[in-house]
Formats: C-alpha cells, sequence, structure tokens
C-alpha cells in the first residue's frame, strides 16, 4: 500500500494524500447510526476530473477498494470507507462552474454544497428546490443517494433535476451524459442510471442541475389532530385539493416535543391543545403574490379544519422558520435522545395509515419504542427506533421494511441503502430485480472496486 500512496502522491501532490492513521476522525464514517467508523488505508484529494480517472486507473489495476465522500452527511453508510481501500474526498471540487439564466440551469462540482448553491442562485432569482435538510451537504453526495426532503411533495427529487453529469468510470473513462435540455430519447438514460447508485457505478465529478424561479412568498400552517391516524388520512385530501403544498410534514407528539424542547420554540398553541394532540401537519405554501398566497391560507386552514384538525394555527415568520429547522434537526434531536436507528421507509401516500398501524403493532411485538416524522406528501417515513438489544432491532426493521414493500412501498424514500440497509435490501427485494443490478455493476465496474459491500455483498 505504500507503493500505492507514492503513486497517488505523483498524482495529485503529496500534500493531498493523507495515510489513514494521519486522517481525521471525519473521514472514518458518515452520519449513520449503526455503521461502525473504518479508516481508509490512504485519504485523497483530486481537483479534476482528469485526476479522479487517474486514480481510478491505479485502483484498477492494484485492485484497491474506493469510497467516495462528500460531506459525510449520509444516513446510510454508504460514505464508510475500506480499511484496505481509497477515499476519494471531492472538498478540493467544489466550484460552481456555471449558473446559466438563460437555460436555468446550474454546473456544479459535487464538493459544491447546498449551502453555497443557495447563496449563488438567490442572486439570480433562481433557487435549486432540492431540500433534504441539511444545507452542509455536498451536491455530489445528493446525486449519488438521489436525495429528497421536504420539499418533495411539489419539486420532486434530486434525480428530476439532475440533466447532465460528468462521471469518471473505474476504467479510467470520462463520460458526459445528459446536457442543458430536459428531454432526449437517445439510447439508454446513464444519467438517472448513475443518479442514486451510491457511488457503485462511477464517481460523479461534474453535475448540470435544474433550478426553478424563486418564490419569495410564503407561510406556514399548523394543524394538531387528537390522533396520527386522522392526520394521515388527511394528506391525500390536502394533496389533491389544488392548493400545491411547498412542505407537507407530519410530526407525531412525541417527535414534535423532543425538537421543540432542543430547539426551545414556543409555537402559542394552547396547553389544552398541545397536551391532547397526537400528532401535527406542517403545511408550507408559497406564492408570488401575497393577496393570492394569503387565499391559499385561508382555503387550506378550511379544508384542514373539515379534515379533523383540532384547529389550524398560522405562524408568525420566525416561529415558521425555526419550526422548519427543528424539523431538519430531527434525526439529529432522535440521536441525541439515544435512537439506535434510523430509518426512511417509503409507500403510496394512501398507505399511510395502514402502515403506521404496522408500525405499532411491530414495535410492540418486540417491546421497542418507535417514533417518528416523515414527508407525509409524498409517502416518506421517517422512524427513530429505540432497541439497544440487535436481534431484537433487526426485527423491528424486517417488519418494517417488509410491511411497507408489502403495501406498495420501498425499503428507502432518500437515504439509500449503503452499508446499513444492505441485510434487509438483499433479504426482502425481488431476486430477479437485483440480478439484474449486479448485472449493471458487473458492466460498469468489472473489478468490483468502487464501494464494495454497498448493495451487494
Amino acid at each position: 500500500m505504500m507503493d500505492i500512496g507514492a503513486k497517488l502522491a505523483d498524482l495529485v501532490g503529496a500534500e493531498h494524500v493523507i495515510a489513514g492513521a494521519d486522517a481525521s476522525e471525519d473521514y472514518s464514517h458518515d452520519e449513520t447510526l449503526s455503521s461502525a467508523p473504518v479508516r481508509p488505508a490512504f485519504v485523497v484529494r483530486p481537483e479534476s476530473a482528469e485526476q479522479v480517472a487517474d486514480i481510478l486507473k491505479l485502483a484498477t489495476e492494484t485492485n484497491t477498494p474506493v469510497t467516495a465522500r462528500g460531506s459525510g452527511s449520509g444516513l446510510s453508510g454508504a460514505a464508510v470507507p475500506r480499511a484496505d481501500g481509497l477515499l476519494v474526498s471531492f472538498e478540493r471540487m467544489n466550484q460552481i462552474v456555471e449558473i446559466d439564466t438563460d437555460n436555468h440551469v446550474a454546473v456544479v462540482q459535487p464538493g459544491v454544497t447546498l449551502q453555497e448553491l443557495e447563496e449563488r442562485t438567490a442572486a439570480d432569482g433562481l433557487v435549486y428546490p432540492v431540500y433534504p435538510g441539511e444545507l452542509s451537504a455536498s451536491l455530489g453526495g445528493n446525486v449519488a443517494t438521489n436525495a429528497g426532503g421536504m420539499r418533495a411533495v411539489k419539486y420532486g427529487v434530486t434525480r428530476h433535476h439532475v440533466l447532465g453529469l460528468q462521471a469518471v468510470l473505474p476504467t479510467g473513462e470520462i463520460l458526459r451524459t445528459g446536457g442543458k435540455f430536459v428531454k432526449a430519447s437517445t439510447g439508454y438514460d446513464l444519467t438517472q442510471l448513475i443518479v442514486g447508485s451510491e457511488g457503485t457505478l462511477a464517481l460523479v465529478t461534474e453535475a448540470i442541475l435544474r433550478l426553478q424561479p424563486r418564490v419569495t412568498h410564503q407561510a406556514t400552517i399548523l394543524a394538531p389532530f387528537g390522533d396520527l391516524t386522522s392526520v394521515v388520512r388527511a394528506v391525500p385530501k390536502v394533496v389533491g385539493s389544488g392548493i400545491g403544498p411547498l412542505i407537507l410534514e407530519y410530526i407525531d407528539a412525541m417527535t414534535m416535543g423532543a425538537i421543540t424542547y432542543t430547539a426551545d420554540l414556543k409555537l402559542g398553541i394552547p396547553d389544552q391543545v398541545r397536551d391532547t394532540s397526537q400528532a401535527y401537519l406542517v403545511v408550507m405554501l408559497e406564492n408570488r403574490l401575497p393577496d393570492r398566497l394569503e387565499a391559499d391560507v385561508e382555503a387550506t386552514s378550511t379544508l384542514l379544519s373539515d379534515l379533523g384538525a383540532v384547529d389550524a394555527y398560522v405562524l408568525e415568520g420566525t416561529a415558521a422558520r425555526k419550526l422548519i429547522e427543528a424539523r431538519e434537526k430531527a434525526f439529529f434531536t432522535a440521536k441525541g435522545a439515544g435512537a439506535d436507528e434510523v430509518i426512511d421507509t417509503v409507500l403510496p401516500r394512501a398507505a399511510l395509515p395502514e402502515f403506521m398501524a404496522k408500525v405499532t403493532e411491530i414495535a410492540q411485538a418486540n417491546e421497542t419504542f418507535v417514533v417518528g416524522c416523515g414527508h407525509a406528501g409524498d409517502g416518506n417515513v421517517h422512524l427513530a427506533v429505540f432497541q439497544k438489544d440487535e436481534a431484537k432491532r433487526s426485527a423491528v426493521l424486517h417488519g418494517l421494511f417488509e410491511a411497507g414493500m408489502a403495501l406498495g412501498g420501498a425499503i428507502s424514500g432518500e437515504h439509500g441503502i449503503g452499508h446499513a440497509k444492505k441485510q434487509y435490501f438483499l433479504e426482502l427485494e425481488d431476486p430477479a430485480k437485483v440480478a439484474v443490478m449486479r448485472r449493471v455493476k458487473q458492466a460498469f465496474d468489472p473489478a468490483g472496486i468502487l464501494n464494495p459491500g454497498v448493495l451487494f455483498d
């Protein structure tokens, strides 16, 4: 491995190659709760696609595992390196190459963060609307996991906004896929195949992202309900109303109490209402014109009351912002409270009531505490699982994923499979589908060096 270290130094400069023993502890993990940290043999920090190509050619020639890393904010273990491998950190490839205001696209390197892109697009009245909640996350990581977030109910997820890629294959070939256009029927869609592949097919070195006009007028409604079933039954009605919410989130009472306590947030809800509410809907609306936004708020508040809400509170600006920020940090609140795992299963919106009943049944059968919140508008349920016993926790996770899939859902809505959910993916997914995925992996990565152990054994 020392010989590889010397060769890497020749490729990118000795100052950009770090031996594993000397590397920061941050390089050894992402934010997954259940994956143990691993220090790689080397951390290498390229500055161009050509350097990435040279690194991958060397790795293929020496049969050295390669793991890509952006900001390390992932929740599936896909950025946890191998002890005998290379960690390719994209921290130096952090340039916004172009904001094309005529075509409404941004061209970015993988190390650019959501915060940096948000600040840059605001100057042109545009926005990259995918909002997974952690603004320090990198665009490369978002592409790798097909990140979603709270705005997906209106704008969709990462793959709906990736128009093209520059990506490097393990052989060192540099590909260009897609472009600054919104449709094409020219062969296989390699862009969409690479999006969400968790660094197992190619390393993305540039992305062309669709931008949207920035809408400046927003309002947030908080609606408490007497029970969780009423909340999830209301979701399809709100989505089908034509109001078009920007955000539509459910939060159970335990999670709401935890995130508001952690954020020291006062929402102005009477104690009697708070004490009798078991769940909440958070509805954020946006519009170009303030009078139309006001009409939408009134119509939504009336609809929520008709659907069983105890009341509908329009939050003032500071409280609304703080509540959304607190909801974004729900994972860290659960982590701080001692959660042993956080999952993000997804299913059809109409199946939410039946699934949540299954959650209660599975938790009680395994003496496990399960609480959560989720992107109710697109059926993405985030559950924090508190169970120290590994066997019981595994039974709970298997049961939750199995129940979601039986209702037409999938194991992960936005966090990905990584190392953390691989066991359940291989146990529960259609074997024919897994076999096709293996053949795709073989075509892209015949030496099997890219993120081995992610998705497949």
